[in-house]
């Protein structure tokens, strides 16, 4: 079956990377809310050992698989097979269904439209729902995005997984980190390499099942040391720190405007 031709949609190959473990149950009813003009659907796989897979494959979704454990490596094995289906854009999305796909629109068309380079779903700037996000996701994510500030003169408001980015950007960043210090790793570099970064509001529900990270006191504590060595570690080794202010503004990514236009040159 053919995808509609949507305005938004134009001539670029946006694919959606769901890390997934054990996520059989929010699968089944998120997958089908994914909007339809998204090219490609990458479920990496982290080791599940219900039925992740098959309701993965069952829904159209493609799946590969990232054995050893880590949110890093899930993603990076999604962005491989995202590579290889020639995707102009990454939409990044947790299989949880804490998010809501169909609020996907905010985050790719300041993309499309040569805005920005990437684009964080804020669940601070959205709608959550009652105990959506625990205590110590507040306090994280409020510490981390001060400290981003305090290095780097930007202010987030959420390390949120509900992220879009262009593929030539997120090429650049040559992103490392193989667990929890994934977003605020992206975030970060997306700054030291002067890319045009923004927030959009998204709102967020209470996720299906148990969380990997906030459900458990060994998850926050290992989420919290690498989020904080991940910032501590970057501003240590930021030389340009030192050369100029606290507060510039990022210069654009470089070759964006010609790659934009090379997604756009069919759509008028």
């Amino acid at each position: 079956m053919s995808k509609p031709s949507t305005p938004l949609k134009q001539n670029a190959i946006i694919t959606v990377i769901i890390p997934a473990r054990n996520e059989q149950h929010a699968l089944v009813k998120m997958l089908p809310e994914i909007p339809q003009w998204c090219d490609h659907v990458v479920i990496a796989d982290n080791g599940s050992t219900d039925d992740t897979v098959n309701i993965a494959q069952a829904n159209g979704a493609i799946v590969t698989s990232a054995p050893v454990a880590g949110y890093g490596r899930a993603c990076l094995a999604g962005i491989a097979v995202a590579k290889e289906l020639g995707s102009d854009i990454i939409v990044f999305l947790d299989g949880d269904r804490s998010d809501y796909p169909d609020q996907m629109q905010r985050l790719v068309e300041p993309i499309l439209s040569g805005q920005n380079d990437m684009v964080i779903g804020s669940r601070m700037r959205g709608n959550r729902a009652p105990g959506a996000l625990t205590p110590q996701q507040y306090f994280g994510n409020s510490l981390a995005c001060s400290l981003i500030k305090l290095f780097w003169g930007f202010r987030y408001t959420d390390l949120g997984p509900f992220r879009a980015i262009l593929v030539d950007a997120l090429d650049i960043l040559e992103m490392r980190s193989p667990t929890f210090g994934w977003t605020v790793e992206m975030q970060i570099k997306a700054l030291q390499h002067g890319l045009s970064v923004s927030e959009a509001p998204v709102d967020y529900r209470k996720r299906i099942g148990i969380s990997k990270i906030s459900g458990t006191v060994s998850g926050v504590i290992l989420a919290g040391y690498y989020i904080l060595s991940t910032i501590f570690s970057a501003a240590l080794q930021d030389v340009s720190l030192a050369k100029r202010p606290l507060f510039s503004r990022p210069a654009a990514l470089p070759g964006r405007d010609e790659k934009l236009a090379a997604i756009h040159q069919n759509s008028a």
